[in-house]
């Protein structure tokens, strides 16, 4: 995620969310989120992600319609192994912004690590139409669609 002049978010007009799912009751002033926003992209980016997620955890709490935050809380939940965790934060970005091509991608990636890859398919689809020059987007739409073929011919198998 690129920082930008204003605050240390990302350059994406309209940083907040429409949605109010998340929690707010974190008592903690900007300053106080800003830095545990910098801090969990410091981890993320030094390779420990579940720290990194700790951190923004307490940030995206404290300002649960940042979709900075969210973001950064997706992806460190996604490389730490908590599939779920960042699919449910990749979608909030999503139903806030639909035209997000990342959390889409996101969330397709994330949906496919947890085993359905019927919704990965459909999320990283999206993903692969609004960018088709990013390659990581279709390469991962055709493996999960491989992986959807393949789980028809094992089933037509067993029909047979």
């Amino acid at each position: 995620m690129s920082e930008g002049p204003a605050g240390g978010h990302d350059s994406r007009p309209d940083d907040r969310l429409s949605s109010q799912d998340a929690p707010d009751s974190v008592p903690a002033n900007g300053a106080d989120t800003h830095q545990l926003y910098k801090r969990g992209l410091d981890l993320l980016g030094r390779g420990s992600p579940a720290a990194a997620a700790q951190l923004l955890e307490r940030a995206a709490a404290a300002e649960p319609r940042s979709r900075s935050i969210l973001e950064a809380l997706a992806r460190a939940q996604f490389d730490a192994g908590q599939y779920a965790a960042a699919a449910g934060n990749f979608r909030l970005i999503v139903e806030a912004s639909p035209s997000d091509d990342y959390a889409q991608f996101g969330l397709g990636l994330a949906l496919a690590r947890t085993g359905d890859p019927g919704g990965a398919a459909e999320h990283l689809a999206l993903a692969a139409a609004m960018c088709p020059g990013h390659r990581h987007y279709t390469d991962a739409l055709r493996s999960v669609r491989a992986t959807l073929r393949a789980r028809t011919e094992i089933r037509k198998g067993f029909q047979d």
